[in-house]
């Protein structure tokens, strides 16, 4: 059986072909929602590949930055900041507020949907948005502030946001600080892919990020928000007790249903 590191390659088929063409719309599949510091430059030319349907391209910027591409051509940037490197002017950008490297004081007017982790007025930020074939929602989590357990509650002002494309539910993690309660899991649904900060400290320490990402249980987990490789070597090393772990050769990755694993792997995508 080929490993998953192999299938996405083979899946990703980089880089040759036309621009990204818009297909006709499809109304997407709704996943379930009551269920019991130094970006890496990207090759100008990584994203001409088109997208079948049923495929979503996930590309690794650096700290907690990823752009998500659809097969219509939508893009969307999570944790969009003022020094996230981004090759193009995304359509949505998601951000969060636990650090000023996690949301933008500007953002790019060209920006068509800006969506704040946090609320205004003590009320919890709500997003639902449909962008052609992405569908955006949030399930929001309270923060602390200080670094480790000590700091004072604010509660809401992070976002778990999840992105459904192509059959695909995408969690990002933001800069969680919490394990999860079961209203939060009911929110979430059924995850196939989580985005998960793994500094260990800043937002959970090792322990307790391995229980959320069990408690989640998606067939893949993408380490983010490390701190150099000796962080995240760490943080894979006590991940492979509980997961499998494969490494990719590239921040660019190309997924679809039949390109999951079968049972909950890691993927470490290179840059930090």
């Amino acid at each position: 059986m080929v490993t998953l590191a192999r299938s996405i390659l083979l899946a990703s088929a980089v880089i040759a072909g036309s621009a990204i063409q818009a297909n006709a719309q499809v109304e997407p599949e709704r996943c379930p929602r009551f269920i019991a510091s130094n970006p890496q430059p990207i090759p100008a030319a990584f994203n001409v590949a088109a997208l079948q349907d049923g495929e979503v391209r996930l590309t690794f910027l650096g700290h907690a930055s990823f752009l998500i591409e659809s097969p219509l051509g939508v893009t969307a940037v999570t944790d969009y900041s003022d020094t996230t490197f981004a090759p193009l002017v995304p359509d949505i950008v998601t951000m969060n507020y636990a650090h000023i490297s996690h949301y933008a004081l500007a953002p790019d007017p060209g920006i068509r949907f800006v969506l704040r982790g946090w609320g205004e007025d003590g009320q919890p930020a709500a997003h639902e948005i449909t962008v052609d074939d992405v569908w955006i929602r949030n399930v929001t989590t309270n923060i602390r502030g200080g670094f480790g357990t000590s700091g004072t509650l604010q509660r809401d002002q992070n976002s778990i946001f999840v992105f459904e494309v192509s059959g695909l539910c995408i969690a990002h993690l933001g800069h969680l600080h919490h394990t999860l309660t079961p209203d939060h899991l009911n929110a979430l649904g059924r995850i196939d892919v989580v985005l998960a900060p793994v500094d260990g400290g800043y937002t959970l320490n090792v322990d307790d990020m391995i229980h959320v990402l069990q408690q989640i249980n998606a067939p893949l987990i993408i380490p983010m928000h490390f701190f150099g490789v000796s962080t995240l070597q760490m943080f894979v090393t006590r991940l492979g007790e509980h997961f499998e772990v494969e490494t990719s050769p590239t921040p660019v990755v190309t997924l679809s249903r039949p390109t999951l694993p079968r049972q909950p792997t890691v993927l470490v995508l290179p840059g930090f």
